[in-house]
């Protein structure tokens, strides 16, 4: 009976000591992973910190482009004011022309200016014209253009055009070359009718200090009507003036917005649903990650 009590409580404290053993264990692992998970938390306010400061620059250079963007549009709205007044003018001296406020082009139409074809020089009536456009060009374009030594323009309307292109164009008949050949020549010409009638048109300046006025030429290219006999033919071969307000940029910056609009919502899921530790309550014996 004594060896049984001896043996019986030499497994009970066999049982005790594995018992206490486990607990043991048991501790430990929960501990390491209570420190583990209050370094995780540490991490994610981190994380979430960052993530205020990274929105926060976000709305602030987003502000800053949405300013921008403003920008432009007045002076879309100062262009518009411009062609109005350009399109009046001619109107008063029984010149018609065509405007676009979308492109900022000013059309001078067939009956302004008509080129035969496989011709490149103004005739008498066109001379005219041309003259009349110079003339209100001199009389308007100063409000809209840099001064000298950045003095302020008398009349000036604090926006700047950065080029007055005249655009040369043609039908579709005709040679590739011939067309190329035409188009640039037509606008060439036109500019040198203007300077010439108006040499003070060349001290028209944008912000950079060079001459506003430019020629370039877009042969059959972009025709102002699709239409395959001599009367659409006529009304390609024409020339337009394309005025480019300082510094249009808007689609450029208008993709920075949409890139920064994506990051911000990826911010803000960040923000709302931070990655939670993949941890599993269990037995540390049986593997529980």
């Amino acid at each position: 009976m004594t060896d049984m009590m001896v043996g019986i409580l030499f497994i009970f404290i066999i049982m005790l000591m594995v018992f206490a053993l486990n607990f043991r264990t048991q501790t430990d692992a929960t501990e390491q992973l209570t420190a583990e998970a209050e370094q995780l938390t540490a991490e994610q306010k981190e994380q979430l910190q960052r993530a205020d400061e990274l929105a926060k620059q976000i709305a602030d250079l987003r502000n800053q482009i949405s300013q921008e963007i403003g920008e432009l549009n007045k002076a879309d709205q100062a262009r518009n004011l411009l062609l109005e007044a350009i399109e009046e003018r001619l109107d008063q001296v029984g010149l018609s022309v065509t405007i676009d406020k979308n492109t900022g082009v000013l059309r001078l139409t067939e009956e302004a200016i008509r080129f035969a074809p496989e011709e490149s020089s103004l005739d008498s009536r066109a001379q005219q014209n041309v003259f009349a456009v110079a003339r209100v060009l001199r009389d308007i374009l100063p409000a809209y253009t840099a001064c000298p030594d950045g003095r302020a323009c008398p009349g000036s309307s604090g926006y700047v055009v950065e080029t007055v292109f005249i655009e040369g164009h043609t039908d579709k008949t005709g040679s590739d070359n011939l067309n190329w050949k035409l188009s640039t020549e037509r606008a060439v010409n036109t500019y040198r009718r203007m300077v010439d009638d108006f040499p003070e048109l060349r001290g028209l300046l944008n912000s950079q200090g060079k001459e506003i006025l430019s020629v370039s030429g877009y042969a059959y290219t972009r025709p102002v009507i699709e239409q395959d006999d001599a009367e659409g033919y006529g009304k390609n071969r024409r020339i337009d003036l394309r005025f480019v307000m300082e510094a249009d940029r808007r689609e450029r910056l208008t993709q920075v917005l949409s890139l920064l609009d994506e990051m911000q919502r990826k911010v803000e899921q960040l923000r709302s649903s931070p990655e939670q530790p993949d941890r599993r309550s269990g037995d540390p014996r049986d593997g529980a990650p």
